[in-house]
């Protein structure tokens, strides 16, 4: 699929770069590589990038999306960057607690909760 539409909403909000998904569910290893590579793509671009990932409009994550999730957390911080996630389902909730994945990154309730808590 050759120019591939981006699966991501980007938002500049002074420093912080939020990020929506577009697609309800999160599954198809394709479009889990492409989310990988635009949100990589704007860690590349800063020095220090501080991520907001809103999961708002996500009914279903696979666990390769996990995985790319973790990616882009040590991406983030190799940086000296900030990542916060906010708006997840509460059934999505639930594989972050039973993966532990809750202790790894810092989740909002909801948009104003994560961005006051970067610093």
């Amino acid at each position: 699929m050759a120019g591939q539409e981006s699966r991501l909403v980007i938002e500049q909000d002074a420093e912080v770069t939020r990020v929506g998904f577009l697609d309800r569910n999160i599954l198809e290893e394709a479009s889990i590589q492409q989310i990988g590579e635009e949100i990589g793509s704007i860690i590349d671009a800063s020095p220090s990038p501080k991520i907001l990932l809103n999961f708002d409009n996500v009914e279903h994550l696979s666990s390769a999306a996990l995985g790319t999730l973790i990616t882009i957390n040590n991406a983030v911080k190799r940086q000296g960057g900030q990542l916060r996630l906010s708006n997840i389902d509460p059934q999505i909730y639930e594989v972050f607690v039973i993966t532990k994945l809750n202790k790894l990154f810092q989740i909002h309730d909801d948009d104003a909760a994560a961005l006051a808590s970067f610093k």
